[in-house]
């Protein structure tokens, strides 16, 4: 009996049924999120469609377009990393600059201070480059191969086919 429950409280502590289950309430998070938001967008839809009865007030209108449009692609990103378990960095990214620039368009360009501006447009100017990049290192880091020499014998390296332009 003793062994028994030895057993029983030693399989709690594995390191996969402990990954396991941290994953299981990880997804349970993003889908209460994900829940979550798509209230939020029937909610702020159902506002705007309110709007409509009222005399128009365009910088309202807009807001709220870009508004469930950034929510849009947040459920998006939501719903990508439950497929994938990755982030979307190129994702992220894009609902970022739509975000700062819904700012800059419901304030409007001409009532923002100087400096405020300056700092908008650099970490605009930096989110671009990130958005750029990201293909390129993906496409650089995507395709490189290692070779362990310490792992594979000469035999299995003939036997395969793999043969390292370093090895001949």
């Amino acid at each position: 009996m003793p062994k028994r429950v030895i057993r029983e409280v030693n399989s709690w502590f594995e390191r996969e049924r402990i990954v396991s289950n941290l994953e299981r309430f990880q997804d349970f998070i993003i889908i209460s999120l994900c829940l979550g938001l798509f209230c939020v967008m029937l909610i702020r839809l159902g506002d705007m469609f309110f709007s409509f009865l009222h005399p128009l007030d365009l910088r309202e209108i807009t807001s709220d377009i870009l508004f469930i449009l950034i929510l849009v692609e947040l459920f998006r990103l939501l719903i990508d990393y439950l497929q994938t378990q990755q982030i979307s960095v190129g994702a992220a990214v894009e609902i970022t600059i739509v975000s700062a620039l819904r700012e800059v368009i419901l304030r409007g360009v001409l009532e923002i201070p100087q400096n405020q501006l300056f700092g908008i447009s650099t970490f605009l100017l930096v989110l671009a480059v990130i958005f750029i990049t990201i293909p390129l290192i993906s496409r650089l880091f995507g395709h490189v191969t290692s070779y362990n020499h310490d792992t594979l014998s000469d035999t299995e390296i003939v036997a395969s086919g793999n043969v390292a332009a370093d090895e001949i």
